[in-house]
């Protein structure tokens, strides 16, 4: 029996190793209970991989990327098997991990419910403890055709073989040619429970799915297409370990506490009424006051800058987008035309820049005058689906921090330099503070221009982000059809990472509207525009601050910054008093003067998440002073009115949370 060489790769180490013929990957790594399967020359397989000689091997262990996806995807089967068991009739959609956890889509005759899912997750802890084996076929088109009769959606995705996008078949094993069934085994006997068309890998058996939760059920156009049939699919989570499932259970539930929508409820903030529409936000008084505080500070940095403020109409003709390219690249994302003016289409502006470089435009401009940095707080109107609209931070209407710069190439990396040190600062007195970059590089299939101006572009824009000392992760083909993108990914308090900022090079758009300025030397040059917006949107930058704060906004950003509250009746018009000092040195400051019992206002405004309470009583009023209450329950007594209104202004002014 001859001998095979592999290499084993355990980065950094690599090692080489002659086995016997016939060894599996699995016998590579004995008693590595956290090796689920193996990368050969970096394509995922079963442990079962029967080795052959030159085979570069690295374990995949189940915290891996690789690993958890393999946990997930083996999950879905194991539900896919219980619905089955539990429905006879149900017949297979596809069932991929995805962020967290994975899905399967199912037809049936009724949607599933709250009790099914309990009914499907005892069944799926059942199958779980059988510890089935998983255990690949290749089979041919037609044997898979008769394995599967009886399930139409995978003999649709047969005869997509060799074309199914991974979202159209996410199950079906495309490369080589090959069809693959995984079978479910029976661990004892070997009998056949259950089968898949699946392209694997999978964990060795179930046993080794240490713990996972069936979380909602959702309808679902099978293949993503409003012309197919509607599917059920239900969502469910796996962990490698029973305490990273309650980790992740938990984050949910924090995350549900925080949901911006709930707060803009609760706290009076925003609604998005069904007689306007989805995806259309309307701000009450109190979110006013927030979204005020924010695009005034935001003014204020952006003057302070060297930014000059521009308006632009909502609406204009469609012949401005053709000149863009936005009506080639990016008319699905807009609102259908209207007919005005005999004929002529007039389109909703899903963006600011083709007016910017009109402003621009408008009369001649000298090198003197750039960099030019144009700034506005640009409303626009863009067209999402239904499905993914989700309250503030996917709308359809929204208003862009949007601002354009003009300069010469020669200023580009300096601005580019400065231009990333403003925008993360900013974001940072708004207090999100852990950061990184991501570059998204020329998607090659959507892209106008010279592959010369974009590798120019991105190399300028990669040392830009490389200066801020920041982990920069790779985006390949992520960039607008215009120019390359850095986007600045921010962590929230509880871990959750959101884009922020983007800044782009364009050297597109100026050849497209002819934009020129007047050199040193008296000729005509083409400038660079570079796109950045800061906030992304002020409705979804509102949206993240609200949960990263839980809705205990910073007291610069409260819209009530601190409320008086009397003991008794007789205390009442000396915190008016009070409430009119704070006023006048620009406090938003209230008194509760309402007939409830002092607890219950300090409830009420504890629910209301008020920074400060100002409580008076007998001994205040005497000594001149008055008493603070702070957010976690504590409490300074006696302080003067003068300390108490040099500690508000104090907090306010610095912008700190309390």
């Amino acid at each position: 029996m001859s001998d095979v060489r592999v290499i084993i790769n355990r980065e950094p180490d690599r090692e080489d190793r002659v086995v016997t013929t016939g060894t599996t990957a699995a016998e590579l790594f004995p008693g590595e209970r956290a090796v689920i399967a193996a990368k050969v020359g970096g394509e995922l397989k079963d442990l079962t991989y029967v080795l052959v000689d030159g085979d570069e091997v690295e374990p995949v262990e189940i915290t891996s990327e690789d690993g958890l996806n393999i946990l997930r995807h083996s999950t879905a089967h194991v539900m896919a098997q219980a619905v089955q068991e539990v429905f006879p009739d149900a017949k297979l959609g596809i069932g991929p991990p995805i962020k967290d956890g994975f899905y399967y889509d199912f037809d049936v005759e009724k949607p599933f419910t709250p009790e099914d899912l309990k009914v499907i997750e005892k069944k799926m802890q059942e199958i779980q403890k059988r510890g089935q084996r998983f255990q690949r076929r290749v089979v041919t088109e037609d044997a898979a055709r008769e394995e599967l009769a009886s399930e139409p959606y995978k003999l649709e995705l047969i005869g997509l073989k060799g074309s199914a996008s991974s979202e159209d078949g996410a199950d079906v094993e495309v490369g080589g040619g090959e069809l693959t069934i995984y079978d479910n085994l029976d661990a004892k006997t070997g009998d056949l429970c259950w089968k898949d068309l699946c392209r694997g890998p999978h964990l060795p058996s179930t046993r080794l799915i240490p713990a996972f939760k069936l979380m909602r059920n959702a309808a679902a156009y099978w293949r993503g297409s409003e012309k197919n049939p509607m599917l059920q699919r239900i969502y469910g989570t796996a962990w490698p370990s029973k305490d990273e499932l309650k980790a992740y259970l938990d984050f949910l539930e924090e995350a549900e506490k925080r949901d911006h929508r709930k707060l803009g409820s609760e706290l009076d903030l925003f609604s998005i009424p069904e007689q306007i529409g989805s995806g259309l936000a309307v701000f009450h008084p109190k979110g006013g006051i927030i979204r005020r505080a924010m695009e005034d500070y935001s003014r204020k940095r952006h003057e302070q800058a060297g930014y000059e403020f521009v308006y632009t109409p909502h609406a204009t003709k469609g012949t401005l987008f053709e000149q863009s390219g936005h009506l080639d690249w990016y008319a699905d994302g807009m609102y259908p035309p209207m007919q005005l003016d005999e004929g002529v289409d007039y389109y909703l502006k899903p963006m600011n820049c083709p007016m910017h470089n009109l402003i621009f435009d408008a009369r001649g401009r000298s090198y003197r005058e750039l960099p030019l940095r144009l700034f506005e707080f640009g409303t626009v109107y863009r067209y999402e689906k239904s499905g993914v609209v989700h309250g503030l931070t996917r709308a359809r209407g929204f208003t862009q921090d949007d601002a354009h710069i003009y300069c010469t190439k020669e200023q580009m990396a300096d601005e580019l330099d400065s231009l990333l040190t403003f925008v993360l600062d900013l974001l940072r007195d708004y207090g999100l503070n852990d950061f990184y970059l991501e570059l998204s590089t020329k998607d090659p299939e959507k892209y106008i221009g010279s592959d010369e101006v974009w590798e120019e572009a991105t190399e300028t824009l990669r040392k830009a982000a490389e200066k801020q000392g920041l982990p920069l992760v790779p985006d390949p083909g992520g960039a607008a059809f215009y120019g390359p993108k850095i986007s600045v990914q921010a962590k929230d308090a509880i871990g959750r990472t959101w884009q922020m900022s983007t800044i782009q090079v364009d050297f597109n758009l100026p050849e497209r509207f002819d934009l020129e300025y007047t050199s040193a030397d008296g000729t005509r040059q083409r400038p660079v525009m570079i796109h950045r917006a800061l906030f992304g949107s002020i409705e979804r930058f509102f949206a993240v601050l609200l949960e990263h704060y839980a809705g205990a906004m910073p007291p610069w950003l409260a819209p009530v910054q601190a409320v008086g509250i009397p003991i008794g009746d007789g205390h009442v018009e000396y915190l008016q008093e009070f409430a009119k000092e704070a006023k006048a040195k620009g406090l938003r400051f209230e008194v509760d003067a309402s007939g409830d019992r002092m607890q219950k206002k300090i409830r009420n405004h504890q629910k209301q998440k008020v920074p400060f309470m100002v409580i008076v009583g007998d001994e205040d009023m005497a000594a001149g002073t008055v008493s603070f209450r702070y957010r976690d329950g504590s409490q300074k007594n006696g302080i003067s009115r003068e300390e108490a209104l040099a500690e508000l202004l104090d907090v306010v002014e610095r912008r700190v949370q309390v």
